[in-house]
């Protein structure tokens, strides 16, 4: 196993995290040593050409402002990619919960297990979603050796090959058009951080705020990854999932947070919403069975799978992350409707355009703030 650097004690053992989520991952859909290569050539096509089909169609960014780059990946890849984001933006948090260790509680008992309990149950739940996500454009991504970044804090792109391959058999559409339609959804994200220089810094700057306000002592951080890891093994107790209906994230927060949250909640609405709007947008042009995709995708988004799947997307407000998809989609086609592409993009000028939670289920204020016209 590679190691993503620096030591691995204290409040999670990293490189413990990898390595088991590497060993539970499960394996992809069967194909052929062929078969992969054709896999990854094509992906690689399609990311390509999407930026040209983004661009057009979002009127976003030049030909020269992508230096991010584009990485296939497998399973276990998406994993060590997602530790060392992980690990990077969660540094000032953890820092600030191993000087307080030594003077809680259970600080001692922490301090001698802590760490590898940790790394192994957020193993967990890095393997559970590890077969889940189809790409990602990775925000907060440290470079590595095997994992390259952009340039200058920029990202990557990660398109995880066999779970693309793993959807597209179970929907039984199109492959070459269900890989087209994908890489378009990551491409407009890689498109949104590129093109507007700012939104990264804004992102980490609200997320590290948001930790910044948290209060949690280790063996309470313990006890939310583990309830998180016994949902997933099954380990819950009937009817505990639900504690009220908070995700994980919302376990933790004080008021400040709330507020917080809600700004970065606007936020991702809006990337998730207008990356499926530039998908929809685009796909009639260039993806002919795109109708099919779309609407047994949705069914699928929609039905979800077990019961324990559900516990798991309620518990790390994965659910949350679904309406996010259907209500930013929402704001980006009123607001396009009312005032054009043009119109629309003026929400990347600052962070003082950007909609608010409020403004996200009622597009038509945002329009009246951001377009309103001078007092004569």
């Amino acid at each position: 196993m590679t190691s993503i650097g620096g030591a691995s004690s204290g409040m999670v053992d990293w490189n413990l995290a990898v390595a088991t989520a590497t060993r539970l991952v499960r394996p992809g859909p069967e194909v052929t040593r062929d078969e992969a290569r054709a896999v990854v050539a094509e992906l690689r096509r399609h990311a390509k050409a999407s930026e040209g089909h983004v661009r057009g169609f979002t009127r976003m960014g030049t030909e020269d402002i992508h230096d991010t780059p584009v990485l296939v990946v497998d399973r276990p890849g998406w994993i060590r990619a997602n530790v060392a984001g992980f690990r990077e933006i969660l540094k000032p948090l953890l820092d600030k919960m191993e000087e307080r260790r030594g003077g809680s509680a259970g600080g001692a008992i922490f301090g001698a297990v802590g760490g590898k309990v940790t790394g192994v149950e957020l193993g967990m739940l890095l393997s559970f979603l590890s077969s889940r996500v189809l790409g990602q454009y990775e925000t907060f991504a440290p470079a590595t050796r095997e994992l390259p970044a952009g340039a200058n804090g920029g990202g990557r792109l990660l398109l995880v090959a066999p779970n693309i391959v793993h959807v597209e058999r179970e929907l039984d559409v199109d492959a070459h058009d269900f890989r087209l339609w994908v890489c378009l959804h990551e491409e407009t994200h890689r498109t949104q951080f590129s093109a507007v220089p700012w939104l990264r810094d804004h992102l980490e700057g609200e997320i590290q705020s948001f930790l910044a306000e948290t209060d949690v002592d280790p063996m309470t951080f313990l006890e939310r990854v583990r309830e998180a890891a016994q949902s997933l093994a099954g380990g819950r107790p009937e009817g505990e999932e639900d504690d009220g209906g908070r995700s994980l994230v919302e376990l933790v927060q004080s008021p400040a947070q709330r507020e917080i949250l809600a700004r970065l909640t606007a936020v991702m609405s809006l990337l998730e919403g207008h990356a499926d709007f530039v998908m929809d947008g685009v796909g009639p042009e260039v993806v002919p069975t795109v109708a099919e995709i779309r609407e047994k995708f949705q069914q699928r988004r929609a039905k979800g799978a077990s019961r324990l799947d559900t516990a798991l997307r309620k518990l790390l407000g994965l659910d949350a992350k679904l309406r996010q998809y259907k209500d930013g989609e929402r704001f980006v086609r009123s607001v396009v409707d009312e005032v054009g592409m043009d119109g629309f993009n003026r929400v990347w000028t600052s962070p003082n355009t950007l909609p608010t939670k409020a403004e996200i289920a009622k597009p038509a204020d945002w329009v009246a703030r951001v377009h309103r016209k001078p007092e004569s």
